[in-house]
Parts: C-alpha cells; structure tokens; sequence
C-alpha cells in the first residue's frame, strides 16, 4: 500500500502527502483531485524526477531542497485566482525571512512570484489548475526552495539557502511554509483581503521605481515598475507617459540580461 495523507499538527484540516521521489509534486497533486481528494493537500517529496518550471522549463530537483505542491479546490473565484500568485510569493517570502533578519535588505520579491536574495532567485513557484469531472476547479500551488543546491545555468541568477550561510533541512522549512501559507491564505480570504495581501506584498517587493523589462513570448515591454494594482496586475510607466497594465510574464531589472 502507498503512503497516505496524515493531518498536519497544529493545523486543523490540512493534510500532507509525504514522498520520496515523484515525477512531479503538482502532476501528483491534480491526480489526487481527479480522484477526488477534497483539498487542503500538501503533497512533498524528496526529489522529482520530472520537476517543472514556468512555460514548460525544467525545474532542478535534487534531494536535499524543498518540494511541495498545495492542492486547493474551488479556492476563489475565477476573477479572484489571478492574484493567487502574489498570495503564494508573500508567503515563500514570510518562509523565509527570518532566516535573514541580519540583512533584511538582501530578501525581496521580484513580480510575481520569485523570492530573491541579493537579487539571486532562491525559489520557484508554479501554479497550475484543472476542471474536474464534478464541475469544480483544481487549483495546484508548487512550491521549490533551494536548499542545498541550485541550478548552473538557468535564465535568471540563481542560489540556496547553504549558499548564504543559512543552513536548515526540508522537513523544518516545510512546518514554517505551511504554517505560511494557511495564515496568508486565511488573510486573502478567497480574494476579499487582497488588499491585506496587496501592502504587504508591495512593503516586499524589489525594483520598485526602478526602469524594468517584461517578456512574456507575446511582447517585451520596459517601463518603470510603479506598484502592483488592485488587481494584482503590474503596472509599468512608458517612456511617453502611458500606462501599461500586465499579468504575466518574466521581469527584468534594468542592465540584466533578457
């Protein structure tokens, strides 16, 4: 017999699914969904065989980092889902800075959703959904933390926790991003506290009134980051004085590779 859900101590009615390898936290997670598990399900692993990164990238998943994937159902509406994102970004970032409460200037988010230290990105998160055959929504939240290793060569700059002279295991960071994440969550309120979730997520940010770049395969676009709006969406300031709202896509500072 498999390994099965257990409660998560101190958390009354979430759940988690521990694993050894797995092609994919989020692939197993929207499996149980499709099975009909009811949500409120963490499902970790110590290492995926198939990790997955945004727009189809590969994700690193060697053990010794964290992997977690959250599988929520029906958790707002569909307006709503749009600033999951930078509920899940708020929630990576409280993870971890306590771990860098000497150098609290290194920890910033960059839009949406990478956590960066000192401007090295030190997480990856992916948000995936689907239909189910009852008509609800399977909303899967991934989660990975470099820990011990990072990858060589990826888009952006990358680092690990041990790296930066931070030095816990998987199993400790996974208590403090769960405890994370039902408290955010309980903030967001399936959409009605974004504005909670808004201040705090723009007091973290990095590049704020600074000239930025965004790709998205459709359009690169730079402007000046001036905030995130009630929406979530980012808005950039043109060069003529224009406003650009946007909703996805890889941000860059300015003088960094695109």
């Amino acid at each position: 017999m498999g390994a099965l859900p257990q409660p998560i101590p101190n958390l009354p009615g979430w759940r988690r699914l521990a694993l050894a390898d797995v092609g994919s936290t989020n692939t197993e997670a929207l499996r149980l969904a499709a099975g009909g598990d009811p949500g409120n399900l963490w499902v970790t692993a110590d290492r995926q065989l198939q990790g997955k990164g945004r727009n189809g990238r590969t994700w690193i998943s060697e053990a010794g980092n964290l992997y977690a994937s959250l599988l929520l159902i029906d958790p707002a509406t569909r307006t709503a889902l749009a600033n999951l994102p930078l509920v899940a970004a708020l929630a990576v970032y409280e993870t971890l800075k306590p771990y860098f409460a000497k150098t609290p200037y290194a920890l910033a988010i960059k839009w949406p959703n990478d956590i960066l230290v000192d401007r090295q990105k030190i997480n990856g998160i992916l948000l995936e959904s689907a239909g189910l055959s009852d008509g609800h929504l399977a909303v899967v939240i991934g989660c990975g933390i470099n820990c011990v290793h990072h990858p060589d060569n990826p888009l952006y700059p990358a680092t690990d926790l041990a790296a930066c002279g931070v030095s816990v295991d998987p199993v400790t960071l996974f208590d403090q991003l769960s405890d994370a994440f039902a408290k955010h969550l309980s903030l967001w309120n399936r959409g009605a506290g974004f504005h909670i979730i808004r201040e705090r997520w723009l007091m973290a940010a990095g590049g704020i009134g600074r000239q930025v770049t965004v790709n998205n395969g459709d359009f690169s676009i730079t402007g000046m980051f001036e905030e995130i709006d009630h929406d979530g969406y980012l808005c950039l300031k043109l060069d003529d004085g224009s406003r650009q709202k946007i909703s996805a896509g890889d941000l860059f500072f300015d003088r960094e590779e695109k």
